[in-house]
């Protein structure tokens, strides 16, 4: 029998092991313990392209239909609202026409009093659908766990809606939970918008690389499991060359595991397996984080690749020809875009391994209007 590959270098794929994260998912664990209400249960996850955002949405969504809830996994685009309405109904239909039982609301002192409630009869939109199923799951202990992924795509309208709708459901101590990804500026916008008001309370997790120590157990554990043999010198390399971000964490695997020669790696076949993570990293990740940014954010991006390390705002303005306070506005929304990050004391530099040397070796045409 072939052995499979065991890295998942697609975008939003389930990775085998995942590599520094569990942690991130603690307050989402407790949320689906402690019920309705809960903090874990209202969750938004940032960070730059490739560090794994929507694996952790993926990763949710697996611990809660493992606790017995329904998932309803979205992407946000148009139409949002119409489609998880769509797919609530599809739910109700699932657990058939039968009646649900009333629902405890309240119980007075010493057992007396006990107040319950039915759900609204005949739903039509998705407040009235949501809580149809929601009083049908209560019933049985479990809830609904809702995902939306890209939120910087999302339709400004369709997420005041949805905003409105889940604060609603957990005043009424439904068991519903929301959890969303974005990119930071996206995340950033939101809460300061009118939109925002619900969804500042919800638990922010900024995503960041792995400690690279975390990088090497995985690597050599994963190795050791599928039987390729590699040296402690060479886990090492793998994992300097992946920077701690999670995406290349899999794409270096992947293409190092892939060239083992006879279930050993070579040092040859490690570095043909690094170049060519790299190479895929620049042709997804990078590309894609490019094409979102304007002309001038790119020109400073260039600029910024001249150094070796962390650049300081007043270089770049200068190669630039233009004043620091002109740089640094670009500076805060290359911040707020999670392309760059801050390395203290005035300095900024890349947040995505590598993104230097891609865009010296695409100077030229990203000097034009066109990306490479």
């Amino acid at each position: 029998m072939v052995m499979r590959n065991p890295f998942k270098p697609t975008a939003g794929a389930r990775p085998p092991l995942l590599v520094g994260r569990n942690d991130a998912l603690d307050s989402f664990r407790e949320g689906l313990e402690d019920g309705p209400g809960s903090p874990g249960l209202l969750t938004i996850f940032t960070g730059p392209r490739g560090v794994g955002k929507t694996v952790m949405l993926t990763e949710a969504e697996a611990l809660a239909r493992e606790q017995g809830w329904v998932v309803i996994s979205e992407t946000a685009t148009k139409g949002l609202i119409s489609r998880l309405a769509d797919s609530i109904q599809g739910r109700l239909e699932e657990l058939g026409d039968g009646k649900p039982s009333r629902r405890v609301t309240a119980v007075a002192a010493a057992g007396f009093g006990v107040t319950t409630q039915l759900p609204p009869t005949r739903p039509t939109g998705l407040r009235e659908r949501a809580t149809a199923l929601l009083f049908r799951l209560a019933g049985h202990d479990t809830g609904l766990l809702i995902t939306v992924d890209e939120i910087h795509a999302v339709d400004r309208e369709d997420l005041t809606e949805l905003a409105a709708i889940v604060q609603h459901l957990i005043r009424e101590d439904l068991p519903i939970g929301l959890l969303m990804a974005g990119i930071p500026k996206a995340v950033a916008d939101l809460l300061n918008e009118d939109v925002s008001t619900f969804l500042r309370r919800a638990d922010r997790i900024d995503l960041t690389g792995v400690p690279l120590q975390d990088v090497r157990e995985a690597l050599a554990r994963t190795f050791a499991d599928t039987g390729v043999t590699i040296e402690p010198a060479q886990v090492d390399l793998a994992a300097e060359a992946t920077g701690g971000y999670p995406f290349l964490i899999q794409l270096v695997g992947y293409h190092v595991w892939r060239r083992a020669v006879e279930d050993t790696v070579t040092d040859k076949s490690l570095a043909a397996g690094v170049d060519a993570a790299r190479r895929r990293l620049g042709a997804t990740v990078l590309q894609a984080a490019l094409a979102d940014l304007s002309p001038v954010d790119r020109s400073v991006l260039l600029k910024m690749s001249e150094d070796e390390g962390p650049s300081r705002i007043a270089d770049i303005a200068r190669r630039l020809g233009e004043t620091t306070k002109y740089a640094g506005v670009y500076r805060r929304r290359l911040l707020d875009a999670g392309i760059i990050v801050d390395a203290g004391r005035g300095l900024t530099d890349f947040a995505v391994p590598h993104l230097r040397e891609y865009l010296r070796e695409h100077t030229d045409s990203m000097s034009q209007s066109n990306l490479p």
